[in-house]
């Protein structure tokens, strides 16, 4: 028999979401419990630098807040869950600071709030630029506080999911897995609820901010069990970032004044005409294409970045609000910021799509739950807003807890899960997708992540598929290790699915990613030991990596339209009558099919017309 661990509710994830969750649902009188790979204040929420979007000021709304991010969205979020957010945002950024949050004051002591990219009130509130790494603390502080158990460093690898042939029929009953320091493998019963928390998937890619821990877990994990993956072709790249190694420079920098140069010294943000009045506080997307676009047009400096200057705001400002920007650009590439400016490109940062949700953070499967950037409710559409992503974390983190506490939150006005009367699409892929007809083990297509078919006993054969994969894994001395595998697909990514896509690029990436996965079948483990074996983990999370690889690609490939962060060189116009639609893709047992759903435009305070989005 398995070890099995028995809570109401299992959090998988520490970060942001999974703490809030957490919270929320000990609140509600449940026993929950994190599962988390890393320790909780190791979690990526700490790297976040930027802020909090909240109307917080009189002279702000909720309803201004809602349409920024609707237009930031390229109206391709869904009305209700945006109005969520920026209606729940202000409490809890007010809860946070009862909770002890060291937000920035203002001399007159109310919390302060700065100018962010694409944001018509300067409505971000933060903490120096270290807002997530004080964000994590105190929400664990809070988590210790009220006793929540954390199985630290239990790294997640499957979903105890009932196969049903409709996966709104699916239960979820729990999740398995395996102990980094002993190498054990367990399984996680939850009587009320699972809740995925598990952050972004920046791995796909090899220039990224996030750190080697945002692999995709939660986001393939779900899609294999039957939940749909919602417009994962919209991927967020920084516009600036350091060279040599993706690490993040805050949006901060340029919400405080700071500029964008070109080789030549031009204001090219401005001076080229890439955003009219808005210049360095631009969304995202627009910022992204112009620094490439002068990088391309030969005007990038060593044909690769441009500079962005901070010295004119002042020693004293930048050192009060801006410190670690200093030190991030000290340590990693040499230069003192207080005397030159520091170089930038853009890298993978976020990812609006991910597993399919409603406002309650519910997915199509039974007792399976989801928040934070492993989700799509969609607020962020197609491009998210700089300070968006935090109180996302808190607000849909929160509910999503609640609702696996079971407590009612109300009727959803999300649908989830495929009925099986919308509009589905071929997918003109150069490649076969999806599962490889070989499963490495006879019986048991581990290696994509195959589902249990037995429904009774769901958990227990869950545990035991897992640990007959990862015996396997270890005891097999040749093959392809993941590192070469890594590599090869994340460069591809990054040469053909970037900012700039097209459709012989795409496909191509599609090619590498089919050679990887069947590559992966032969895949094994160098070192094998039971302890602190990072091989194995990276191993195990490759195959997560490859799934969502795929889908970011295929939904790329058919999205023939430019829309926030998704530009395509053949289709330069956005085209609401063809595409103001989700695109959601299935696993259907390892044979993806690719469907489509209506945006939801109709809030309770307004309905939404899309309009051009102009900066």
């Amino acid at each position: 028999m398995s070890t099995i661990h028995e809570h109401d509710v299992i959090v998988v994830g520490a970060g942001g979401a999974g703490l809030r969750a957490a919270i929320a649902a000990d609140e509600a009188g449940a026993d929950a419990a994190l599962v988390t790979k890393l320790h909780p204040v190791r979690s990526h929420t700490g790297a976040a630098e930027g802020g909090i979007n909240a109307a917080l000021h009189d002279e702000d709304s909720v309803e201004s807040h809602a349409y920024d991010t609707m237009k930031g969205s390229d109206y391709l979020g869904d009305a209700p869950a945006i109005e969520v957010l920026c209606e729940d945002a202000p409490e809890e950024v007010m809860r946070l600071e009862h909770w002890g949050m060291p937000f920035s004051r203002e001399e007159d002591g109310t919390v302060s709030q700065r100018p962010f990219g694409g944001l018509s009130y300067p409505r971000t509130t933060y903490a120096g630029a270290e807002t997530g790494h004080h964000l994590l603390h105190t929400l664990y502080q809070q988590v210790v506080k009220r006793g929540i158990q954390v199985y630290d460093e239990w790294y997640v690898t499957r979903l105890a999911v009932t196969d049903e042939p409709d996966p709104r029929d699916r239960t979820c009953e729990g999740v398995v897995a395996y102990d980094v320091q002993s190498g054990e493998i367990a399984g996680f019963h939850a009587r009320s609820g699972v809740v995925l928390a598990t952050g972004g998937l920046g791995q796909v890619f090899d220039h990224t901010t996030n750190a080697v821990s945002c692999t995709g877990d939660g986001q393939a994990m779900a899609y294999r069990a039957g939940v749909p993956l919602e417009d994962m072709e919209f991927v967020q790249f920084h516009p600036t970032t350091l060279p040599s190694t993706g690490v993040l420079i805050s949006e901060a920098v340029r919400g405080e004044g700071g500029i964008l140069y070109n080789e030549d010294g031009e204001r090219f943000m401005f001076e080229h005409g890439y955003a009219g009045e808005w210049g360095e506080v631009a969304s995202r997307d627009v910022v992204s294409r112009a620094e490439l676009t002068e990088v391309q047009e030969g005007r990038g400096i060593e044909d690769e970045y441009v500079h962005l200057d901070m010295r004119h705001l002042g020693e004293d400002r930048i050192l009060d609000r801006l410190e670690n920007i200093l030190h991030l650009a000290a340590d990693f590439e040499g230069v003192d910021a207080l005397q030159g400016p520091m170089p930038v490109k853009p890298g993978q940062h976020y990812q609006m799509g991910g597993i399919e949700t409603d406002e309650n953070g519910a997915t199509c499967v039974e007792g399976l739950y989801a928040a934070g950037e492993c989700a799509c409710v969609s607020v962020h559409g197609a491009n998210r807003l700089g300070g968006n992503a935090l109180p996302e974390l808190f607000v849909m983190g929160k509910r999503a807890g609640q609702a696996a506490a079971g407590v009612d939150l109300g009727e959803a006005r999300i649908e989830t899960g495929r009925a099986g009367d919308e509009e589905t699409d071929e997918v003109d892929a150069p490649v076969p997708l999806g599962a490889v007809d070989a499963p490495a083990i006879e019986g048991d297509a581990a290696a994509d992540g195959g589902a249990v078919t037995e429904t009774e006993g769901v958990l227990e054969r869950a545990v035991q598929a897992e640990r007959e994969w990862i015996e396997h894994l270890l005891e097999k001395d040749t093959g392809v290790q993941q590192a070469e595998l890594r590599a090869e697909l994340q460069e591809a990514m990054t040469e053909y699915v970037n900012v700039f896509r097209n459709e012989d690029g795409i496909k191509r990436a599609l090619e590498v990613i089919r050679r990887v996965r069947e590559r992966y079948q032969d895949v094994y483990v160098a070192d094998p030991s039971r302890t602190f074996n990072t091989d194995l983990q990276q191993t195990l999370e490759m195959r997560n990596i490859i799934d969502c690889a795929e889908a970011i690609a295929v939904s790329a490939l058919v999205r023939t339209e430019f829309r926030g962060a998704h530009w395509r060189q053949e289709h330069q116009e956005r085209t609401d009558d063809d595409w103001l639609k989700h695109t959601m893709i299935s696993w259907d047992d390892g044979d993806p099919t690719l469907w489509y759903r209506p945006v939801i435009l109709e809030g309770d305070r307004k309905t939404y017309e899309p309009k051009e989005r102009s900066y």
